[in-house]
């Protein structure tokens, strides 16, 4: 029979994250500590790379623009990635499809307005229409790849990617689509603007990882999940049922992603192939916050939100990927495990 205490055990110390223990960390700091020293040298070199865009630029108007809009986009890059890594921190599969699971809910949020439906009210629709989605291809697809060579894995999700892409494809054509937001207009925020849309995005996708944040720390499913992201087999020993818990988690990163789909469902043209940069910049943030650190998932989030803006300063003309990719480049080679390291 299975208790409270004895899923706390199991997950114990696992924090924000949900990456596998580490013996040698457990035996060296029982307690998990908040690495200030790391969160202050981060800080520190975002000022400074402040500081150098305005020295390039010569205008604080432009640098404080790039800068709030950076925030604004980072929060949603956040709250996609937040999916993907939670995905990857509890069945350990790294999922190529996410993009096209956020792209799938662009084209379901713009069906929904055509039908008269607020587009933020449609995140009742699509977030629960993602979610039993992640179920039913974690169940129906994914769950006979469990525990198989990676490779596999790989080509699974890079498959469920291609069909759902020209699935969208054949249905809806090449066209470009957009989805209005009625009373949309801008908003001054200190020197730069904003587009309410873009706010709302952001708020929308801070409240929504606060509650998956929530849902992790201070539920008993959240402590399930914590548990078999530690040690699935300590798990299944207390009663813990794998099965659900990997179905649940899969359905869970899926739903993030749909639910940055509608967000930004206003601020993006509606494409089959969308979701494809959304991809790119999920996997950068995920590697830069670290494999499996929830919170570290959105503070990269944040981070390359500004490079990618603070980019078009330092190299105007130039791709935004190509400054976040300069950022991915370097932690890779300074901090190969993320900036937070995978957290028990």
């Amino acid at each position: 029979m299975t208790s409270a205490s004895d899923q706390d055990h199991v997950a114990a110390g696992n924090g924000g994250g949900v990456a596998a223990l580490d013996p040698d960390e457990v035996r060296a700091s029982p307690a998990r500590t908040v690495p200030w020293l790391r969160i202050a040298v981060i800080v520190a070199l975002v000022v400074v790379a402040i500081v150098l865009a305005y020295v390039r630029a010569g205008s604080s108007v432009v640098v404080v623009q790039a800068v709030t809009t950076g925030i604004l986009i980072g929060g949603v890059y956040g709250l996609v990635a937040m999916g993907l890594t939670l995905i990857f921190g509890v069945l350990d599969i790294v999922n190529f499809a996410h993009g096209s699971f956020l792209a799938l809910a662009l084209f379901l949020t713009f069906g929904l307005t055509q039908a008269g439906l607020h587009v933020y009210l449609a995140l009742a629709i699509s977030v629960p229409a993602m979610f039993l989605l992640g179920v039913l291809v974690q169940r129906g697809i994914l769950a006979g790849a469990m525990g198989k060579p990676l490779e596999n894995q790989l080509l699974i999700t890079l498959g469920i990617s291609l069909i759902i892409e020209n699935a969208l494809l054949l249905f809806f054509g090449a066209n470009p689509r957009s989805v209005a937001l009625s009373g949309d207009r801008g908003v001054p925020i200190f020197e730069a603007v904003a587009n309410l849309s873009r706010i709302l995005a952001f708020v929308g996708a801070l409240l929504l990882a606060g509650l998956l944040y929530l849902l992790l720390q201070r539920t008993r499913l959240g402590t399930a999940i914590r548990a078999v992201a530690a040690n699935d087999t300590g798990a299944q020993l207390v009663g813990i049922d794998t099965r659900v818990i990997y179905a649940v988690t899969f359905a869970l990163g899926t739903a993030c992603a749909g639910a940055a789909g509608t967000l930004v469902a206003p601020l993006v043209t509606i494409e089959p192939t969308t979701g494809s940069l959304f991809n790119i910049v999920a996997f950068v943030v995920v590697v830069l916050g670290g494999m499996g650190n929830v919170v570290g998932a959105l503070v990269g989030g944040l981070i390359i939100g500004l490079a990618e803006q603070l980019g078009g300063i330092y190299l105007p003309g130039q791709s935004p990927l190509l400054s976040v990719f300069i950022v991915f480049v370097l932690v890779l080679f300074l901090r190969p495990q993320g900036l937070f390291r995978r957290s028990a």
